[in-house]
């Protein structure tokens, strides 16, 4: 299931984020995934930690076959580390240094922390004006500026857990952390967006995004749904408030998800398990009718249905164009995209050390500029020698930060 990256048509460009220094003030998940996606495209990434470090270095189990803490390596490859502490006239020193020679600085601090290092976007600007200063908060810098960012925390004001589980189960959390990585997600698109504007203006800018906002956008249809009605959606498990049958269903053997989104596909459905008279049936036809008639369709769908286990029936119903599928494990998820040739998952060594990482690859193919797995993710501390080494040349020997 690894990767190996090969150019048929010769070595790649340049990497799209080439001579791009983005000094990460981050921890945890939103920023480190941030910064990781843009290390991936070539952005040279310096992680200024802590002496205890990311917090997430310590959150094992598990750990992978060199101790190291598997929550860490996801969302950190591509980075060097250096230890900076803030407390210390040195440490804020090289810190400062280290933000001022960046094109972009990210950090998730509350919203008073970086201004009491003097780290803060306004006075970092008044030396650096074409600098793009990412900040990522839980509730914004206003009103809920005092509020921790946990996910499972904005989950739970945010909605998302009133949407989730079954209508007769306590609300749930979805079983990762999803906002942190829409947000991290949304952080890319700002700063990619500010270099772009800094390509025509060089001028820098700040970015803000926020992990409530960022969930209220990604609730799509279910807030656009409450914006109009003025009603609150309901926990409804595995079902689509607006198509049927568009939910899992039981097998002989296991959960089969089905998404049936046109009368065709129903008609599909129905022949392949046997019960063509289904689609003519009054209370059926439509969508709109299947879904006010969903527990009765479910019932005699599932009635079929545990006649065959679920991978016969995935491949049945595939074949005849119904979306169907299994209920995976992961293992099983990250078995299929290989399957299907989306070589999800790659092996990063960088030459330096006996050590190796298996990843789940970047999810983002440029044909011409590939993402490229240069760094495995850093040791605490591992970079600091040579990245303070490098800040200490003389002026005339260092390069001039994009855009200034």
């Amino acid at each position: 299931m690894n990767s190996t990256q090969s150019f048929p048509n010769g070595p790649p460009a340049a990497a799209p984020l080439d001579g791009i220094k983005v000094a990460d003030f981050s921890r945890v998940l939103a920023g480190p995934f941030a910064t990781m996606m843009l290390a991936d495209f070539g952005a040279d990434v310096i992680k200024v930690e802590s002496p205890a470090g990311d917090d997430t270095r310590a959150w094992v189990p598990p750990v992978d076959e060199h101790g190291a803490g598997t929550y860490f390596s996801s969302v950190n490859r591509n980075k060097r580390s250096v230890v900076c502490d803030l407390r210390t006239e040195e440490g804020l020193a090289q810190a400062r240094d280290i933000a001022l020679s960046a094109d972009v600085v990210i950090e998730n601090f509350r919203p008073d922390v970086m201004q009491r290092f003097g780290l803060d976007y306004d006075t970092l600007r008044a030396e650096r004006p074409d600098l793009i200063y990412c900040s990522i908060t839980g509730f914004g810098s206003k009103g809920g500026a005092h509020l921790p960012g946990y996910d499972l925390l904005v989950q739970a004001v945010g909605g998302l857990m009133s949407v989730t589980g079954s209508p007769d189960s306590e609300p749930s959390k979805v079983g990762v952390a999803l906002v942190d990585v829409v947000t991290g997600q949304n952080a890319v698109v700002g700063i990619l967006a500010a270099l772009r504007s800094r390509d025509q203006t060089g001028r820098g800018q700040r970015v803000d995004v926020n992990l409530l906002s960022s969930l209220l956008a990604g609730l799509v249809n279910q807030a656009s749904s409450t914006l109009a009605t003025g009603e609150s959606p309901q926990r409804m498990g595995n079902a689509h408030p607006s198509i049927a049958p568009y939910e899992t269903l039981q097998t002989a053997d296991a959960p089969l998800a089905l998404a049936v989104g046109t009368d065709k596909q129903f008609a599909s459905l129905t022949r392949v398990l046997g019960v063509p008279e289904l689609s003519d049936d009054s209370r059926f036809r439509g969508n709109s009718n299947r879904v006010a008639h969903r527990d009765e369709l479910k019932t005699l769908l599932e009635e079929q249905l545990r006649k065959k286990p679920a991978v016969e029936w995935s491949g049945l119903l595939s074949e005849a164009g119904v979306p169907a599928g299994k209920v995976n494990s992961i293992v099983e998820a990250i078995q299929l995209a290989a399957d299907l040739g989306l070589e999800p998952v790659v092996e990063i060594a960088d030459g330096s050390s006996p050590r190796t990482s298996r990843q789940v690859a970047n999810p983002i193919r440029l044909s011409e500029t590939p993402a490229s797995y240069r760094r495995l993710p850093p040791l605490l501390g591992e970079h600091s020698g040579a990245t303070f080494a490098e800040q200490n040349k003389p002026a005339a020997l260092q390069p001039t930060p994009t855009g200034k």
